[in-house]
Protein backbone atom coordinates (compact mmCIF):
# COMPACT_ATOMS: atom_id res chain seq x y z
CA UNK A 1 0.00 0.00 0.00
CA UNK A 2 1.94 3.34 -1.13
CA UNK A 3 0.22 6.55 0.96
CA UNK A 4 2.56 9.06 0.24
CA UNK A 5 2.71 11.47 4.00
CA UNK A 6 1.54 14.71 3.60
CA UNK A 7 0.48 17.52 6.02
CA UNK A 8 -2.73 18.02 7.52
CA UNK A 9 -4.30 21.62 6.95
CA UNK A 10 -4.21 23.17 10.71
CA UNK A 11 -4.38 26.28 11.99
CA UNK A 12 -3.37 27.96 15.29
CA UNK A 13 -5.75 27.33 17.90
CA UNK A 14 -5.60 30.29 19.96
CA UNK A 15 -7.88 32.57 18.05
CA UNK A 16 -10.40 30.22 17.16
CA UNK A 17 -10.39 29.53 21.24
CA UNK A 18 -10.60 33.41 21.01
CA UNK A 19 -13.11 33.55 18.36
CA UNK A 20 -15.17 30.53 20.50
CA UNK A 21 -15.01 32.30 23.88
CA UNK A 22 -16.49 35.90 22.78
CA UNK A 23 -18.92 34.14 20.94
CA UNK A 24 -20.40 32.43 23.55
CA UNK A 25 -20.16 35.63 25.96
CA UNK A 26 -22.17 37.61 23.65
CA UNK A 27 -24.66 35.08 22.95
CA UNK A 28 -25.19 34.13 26.51
CA UNK A 29 -25.24 38.38 27.30
CA UNK A 30 -27.99 38.88 25.05
CA UNK A 31 -30.15 35.86 26.20
CA UNK A 32 -29.71 37.08 29.75
CA UNK A 33 -30.32 40.78 28.07
CA UNK A 34 -33.74 40.03 26.45
CA UNK A 35 -34.97 37.83 29.76
CA UNK A 36 -34.19 40.44 32.04
CA UNK A 37 -35.21 43.65 30.04
CA UNK A 38 -38.39 41.52 29.06
CA UNK A 39 -37.56 42.48 25.12
CA UNK A 40 -40.02 41.46 22.46
CA UNK A 41 -40.99 37.81 22.57
CA UNK A 42 -39.57 37.39 19.24
CA UNK A 43 -36.28 38.64 20.73
CA UNK A 44 -36.23 36.16 23.52
CA UNK A 45 -37.10 33.20 20.83
CA UNK A 46 -34.05 34.29 18.41
CA UNK A 47 -31.36 34.42 21.76
CA UNK A 48 -32.91 31.27 23.01
CA UNK A 49 -32.30 29.36 19.61
CA UNK A 50 -28.92 31.06 19.37
CA UNK A 51 -28.30 29.90 22.66
CA UNK A 52 -29.32 26.04 22.02
CA UNK A 53 -27.67 25.87 18.76
CA UNK A 54 -24.26 27.16 19.89
CA UNK A 55 -24.57 24.77 23.58
CA UNK A 56 -24.84 22.05 20.66
CA UNK A 57 -22.36 22.75 18.07
CA UNK A 58 -19.85 23.70 21.32
CA UNK A 59 -19.05 19.98 21.81
CA UNK A 60 -18.20 19.36 17.91
CA UNK A 61 -16.07 22.24 17.44
CA UNK A 62 -14.18 21.67 20.34
CA UNK A 63 -13.20 18.08 19.10
CA UNK A 64 -11.01 20.23 16.37
CA UNK A 65 -8.50 21.03 19.31
CA UNK A 66 -5.64 19.21 19.17
CA UNK A 67 -2.61 19.60 21.28
CA UNK A 68 0.89 17.96 20.22
CA UNK A 69 3.85 17.58 22.30
CA UNK A 70 7.30 17.96 20.47
CA UNK A 71 8.31 13.66 18.69
CA UNK A 72 4.40 13.14 18.37
CA UNK A 73 2.24 12.98 14.79
CA UNK A 74 -1.45 12.67 14.44
CA UNK A 75 -2.27 10.35 11.75
CA UNK A 76 -5.81 11.99 10.53
CA UNK A 77 -8.77 10.32 8.50
CA UNK A 78 -11.61 11.98 7.49
CA UNK A 79 -14.55 9.84 6.68
CA UNK A 80 -12.58 6.84 5.84
CA UNK A 81 -9.96 8.34 3.66
CA UNK A 82 -6.55 9.57 4.84
CA UNK A 83 -6.82 13.40 5.17
CA UNK A 84 -3.33 14.04 6.20
CA UNK A 85 -0.43 14.06 9.33
CA UNK A 86 0.52 16.72 11.55
CA UNK A 87 4.29 16.65 12.99
CA UNK A 88 4.74 20.32 14.45
CA UNK A 89 4.26 20.88 18.04
CA UNK A 90 1.85 23.19 19.37
CA UNK A 91 -2.21 24.03 19.69
CA UNK A 92 -4.16 23.66 16.71
CA UNK A 93 -7.64 23.38 15.29
CA UNK A 94 -8.09 20.75 12.20
CA UNK A 95 -11.26 19.81 10.73
CA UNK A 96 -13.56 18.25 13.67
CA UNK A 97 -14.77 15.36 12.19
CA UNK A 98 -11.15 14.05 11.62
CA UNK A 99 -10.49 11.24 13.51
CA UNK A 100 -6.57 11.08 14.58
CA UNK A 101 -5.69 7.21 15.20
CA UNK A 102 -2.22 5.72 16.23
CA UNK A 103 -2.66 2.49 14.18
CA UNK A 104 -3.53 0.47 17.87
CA UNK A 105 -7.31 1.29 17.71
CA UNK A 106 -6.91 3.95 19.64
CA UNK A 107 -7.48 7.44 18.85
CA UNK A 108 -4.17 8.79 19.86
CA UNK A 109 -1.33 10.77 18.95
CA UNK A 110 1.45 8.36 17.21
CA UNK A 111 4.90 9.09 19.40
CA UNK A 112 8.19 9.18 17.45
CA UNK A 113 9.81 8.76 19.98
CA UNK A 114 12.88 6.37 20.24
CA UNK A 115 12.02 3.20 22.14
CA UNK A 116 13.19 -0.02 23.27
CA UNK A 117 11.92 -3.77 22.84
CA UNK A 118 12.56 -6.61 25.07
CA UNK A 119 11.34 -9.58 23.38
CA UNK A 120 11.00 -12.78 25.53
CA UNK A 121 14.02 -15.28 26.15
CA UNK A 122 13.80 -17.73 22.71
CA UNK A 123 15.27 -21.25 23.05
CA UNK A 124 17.11 -22.08 19.54
CA UNK A 125 19.33 -24.45 18.09
CA UNK A 126 22.73 -22.96 16.89
CA UNK A 127 24.45 -24.11 13.72
CA UNK A 128 26.46 -27.39 15.28
CA UNK A 129 22.31 -28.16 17.01
CA UNK A 130 22.95 -27.25 20.34
CA UNK A 131 20.52 -25.72 22.01
CA UNK A 132 20.87 -22.10 23.21
CA UNK A 133 18.55 -19.35 24.94
CA UNK A 134 18.94 -16.31 23.30
CA UNK A 135 17.24 -12.51 23.51
CA UNK A 136 17.90 -9.40 22.23
CA UNK A 137 17.20 -5.32 22.90
CA UNK A 138 15.56 -3.80 20.28
CA UNK A 139 16.42 0.27 19.76
CA UNK A 140 13.72 1.75 17.62
CA UNK A 141 11.46 4.49 16.36
CA UNK A 142 8.50 5.29 13.83
CA UNK A 143 10.02 7.16 11.20
CA UNK A 144 7.06 7.69 8.93
CA UNK A 145 3.98 7.91 10.93
CA UNK A 146 1.50 7.75 7.94
CA UNK A 147 3.03 4.46 6.74
CA UNK A 148 3.09 2.62 10.83
CA UNK A 149 -0.43 3.58 10.62
CA UNK A 150 -1.54 2.33 7.32
CA UNK A 151 0.72 -0.53 6.10
CA UNK A 152 0.40 -2.67 8.99
CA UNK A 153 -2.46 -3.07 11.77
CA UNK A 154 -0.24 -2.85 14.62
CA UNK A 155 3.10 -1.82 14.42
CA UNK A 156 4.07 -2.86 17.80
CA UNK A 157 3.07 -6.20 17.17
CA UNK A 158 4.50 -6.50 13.75
CA UNK A 159 7.87 -5.63 15.06
CA UNK A 160 7.78 -7.77 17.78
CA UNK A 161 6.54 -10.51 15.74
CA UNK A 162 9.78 -9.47 13.21
CA UNK A 163 12.36 -9.49 15.74
CA UNK A 164 11.36 -13.22 17.13
CA UNK A 165 12.01 -14.43 14.06
CA UNK A 166 14.90 -12.70 12.37
CA UNK A 167 17.09 -12.78 16.10
CA UNK A 168 15.56 -16.73 15.42
CA UNK A 169 16.96 -17.18 12.02
CA UNK A 170 20.20 -14.98 12.83
CA UNK A 171 21.08 -17.28 15.97
CA UNK A 172 20.97 -20.69 13.86
CA UNK A 173 23.13 -19.63 11.52
CA UNK A 174 26.38 -19.57 13.87
CA UNK A 175 27.43 -21.69 16.59
CA UNK A 176 27.09 -20.83 20.36
CA UNK A 177 31.30 -21.08 20.80
CA UNK A 178 34.25 -22.41 18.48
CA UNK A 179 34.80 -26.15 19.06
CA UNK A 180 38.82 -25.29 17.76
CA UNK A 181 41.30 -24.31 20.11
CA UNK A 182 43.40 -22.57 17.99
CA UNK A 183 43.80 -18.58 18.29
CA UNK A 184 43.94 -18.42 14.71
CA UNK A 185 40.25 -20.04 14.21
CA UNK A 186 38.30 -16.68 13.09
CA UNK A 187 35.09 -17.84 12.66
CA UNK A 188 31.91 -16.16 14.02
CA UNK A 189 30.48 -17.31 17.31
CA UNK A 190 27.90 -15.97 19.37
CA UNK A 191 29.82 -16.11 22.46
CA UNK A 192 32.97 -14.18 20.76
CA UNK A 193 31.60 -12.24 17.71
CA UNK A 194 28.09 -11.06 19.01
CA UNK A 195 28.61 -7.53 17.98
CA UNK A 196 29.16 -8.35 14.30
CA UNK A 197 26.20 -10.84 14.53
CA UNK A 198 23.98 -8.10 16.24
CA UNK A 199 25.05 -5.80 13.18
CA UNK A 200 23.76 -8.23 11.25
CA UNK A 201 20.12 -9.03 13.53
CA UNK A 202 19.53 -5.09 12.89
CA UNK A 203 20.52 -4.81 9.27
CA UNK A 204 17.76 -7.88 8.03
CA UNK A 205 14.84 -6.15 10.61
CA UNK A 206 15.71 -3.11 9.23
CA UNK A 207 14.79 -3.95 5.68
CA UNK A 208 11.62 -6.55 6.90
CA UNK A 209 10.15 -3.35 9.03
CA UNK A 210 10.70 -0.59 6.61
CA UNK A 211 7.75 -1.20 4.85
CA UNK A 212 5.50 -0.17 8.16
CA UNK A 213 7.59 3.18 8.40
CA UNK A 214 9.97 2.08 11.21
CA UNK A 215 13.54 2.75 11.56
CA UNK A 216 15.79 0.63 13.74
CA UNK A 217 19.02 2.24 15.14
CA UNK A 218 20.26 -0.86 17.50
CA UNK A 219 20.13 -4.20 18.14
CA UNK A 220 22.27 -5.91 21.36
CA UNK A 221 21.87 -9.48 22.52
CA UNK A 222 21.33 -9.18 25.89
CA UNK A 223 20.72 -12.71 26.82
CA UNK A 224 23.22 -16.13 25.98
CA UNK A 225 23.83 -19.18 27.35
CA UNK A 226 23.23 -22.91 26.60
CA UNK A 227 19.22 -24.71 27.41
CA UNK A 228 19.48 -26.03 30.79
CA UNK A 229 19.35 -29.72 29.34
CA UNK A 230 23.60 -29.39 28.07
CA UNK A 231 24.61 -26.40 30.10
CA UNK A 232 26.19 -28.94 32.66
CA UNK A 233 28.14 -30.87 29.83
CA UNK A 234 29.37 -27.60 27.94
CA UNK A 235 30.44 -25.90 31.41
CA UNK A 236 32.84 -29.40 31.47
CA UNK A 237 34.14 -29.23 28.16
CA UNK A 238 34.98 -25.71 28.78
CA UNK A 239 37.24 -26.43 31.82
CA UNK A 240 38.40 -29.12 30.09
CA UNK A 241 39.63 -26.55 27.15
CA UNK A 242 41.02 -24.44 29.93
CA UNK A 243 42.94 -26.77 31.49
CA UNK A 244 44.79 -28.54 28.07
CA UNK A 245 45.07 -24.97 27.57
CA UNK A 246 46.93 -24.16 30.90
CA UNK A 247 48.69 -27.22 30.58
CA UNK A 248 50.25 -26.85 27.01
CA UNK A 249 51.35 -23.33 28.52
CA UNK A 250 53.59 -25.03 31.09
CA UNK A 251 54.79 -27.47 28.87
CA UNK A 252 56.16 -25.21 26.34
CA UNK A 253 57.79 -23.01 29.45
CA UNK A 254 59.04 -26.04 30.95
CA UNK A 255 60.60 -27.20 27.65
CA UNK A 256 62.08 -23.88 27.27
CA UNK A 257 63.68 -23.81 30.83
CA UNK A 258 64.83 -27.24 30.41
CA UNK A 259 66.64 -26.59 27.06
CA UNK A 260 67.78 -23.28 28.90
CA UNK A 261 69.13 -25.06 31.58
CA UNK A 262 71.49 -27.61 29.23
CA UNK A 263 72.51 -24.65 27.39
CA UNK A 264 74.07 -22.89 30.09
CA UNK A 265 75.14 -26.42 31.91
CA UNK A 266 77.58 -26.86 28.41
CA UNK A 267 78.29 -22.92 27.92
CA UNK A 268 79.80 -22.78 31.91
CA UNK A 269 81.99 -25.75 31.73
CA UNK A 270 79.77 -26.74 35.21
CA UNK A 271 79.68 -30.24 34.16
CA UNK A 272 79.99 -33.32 31.69
CA UNK A 273 76.60 -34.53 31.13
CA UNK A 274 76.68 -37.93 28.88
CA UNK A 275 73.14 -38.40 26.79
CA UNK A 276 71.78 -40.94 29.32
CA UNK A 277 72.33 -38.30 31.93
CA UNK A 278 70.67 -35.85 29.91
CA UNK A 279 67.59 -37.96 29.32
CA UNK A 280 67.38 -38.67 33.16
CA UNK A 281 68.12 -34.40 33.72
CA UNK A 282 65.17 -33.21 31.31
CA UNK A 283 63.05 -36.48 32.91
CA UNK A 284 63.42 -34.90 36.42
CA UNK A 285 63.27 -31.43 35.27
CA UNK A 286 59.81 -31.55 33.13
CA UNK A 287 58.61 -33.56 36.47
CA UNK A 288 59.03 -30.68 38.69
CA UNK A 289 58.37 -28.29 36.52
CA UNK A 290 55.21 -29.52 34.85
CA UNK A 291 54.08 -31.46 37.88
CA UNK A 292 50.85 -30.23 40.13
CA UNK A 293 52.31 -30.73 43.05
CA UNK A 294 55.18 -29.30 44.94
CA UNK A 295 58.32 -31.41 44.29
CA UNK A 296 59.80 -34.08 47.46
CA UNK A 297 64.12 -33.47 46.36
CA UNK A 298 66.36 -36.41 47.05
CA UNK A 299 69.54 -35.39 47.95
CA UNK A 300 72.31 -37.90 46.71
CA UNK A 301 75.56 -38.26 48.33
CA UNK A 302 77.21 -40.50 46.04
CA UNK A 303 78.62 -40.48 42.60
CA UNK A 304 76.65 -39.50 39.50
Amino acid sequence: MDIKEKEVKAVSGYPVLSIIIASAFIIIALFIYCIAFSISSTAVIVSSVLFVLFALILPVISMGFRILKPNQAYVFTLFGKYHGTLKREGFYFVNPFAVASNGSGERKAVSLRVQSLVNAVQKVNDRMGNPIMVGAVVIWKVEDPTKAVFVVDNYNQFLSNQADSIIRNVARLYPYDSLSDSDENEELTLRGSSEEIAERMQKELEESVMEAGLKIMEVRINQLSYAEEIAQAMLQRQQAAAIIAARRKIVEGAVSMVDMALSELKKGQVVELDEEHKAQMVSNLLVVLCGSKDAQPIVNSGAL
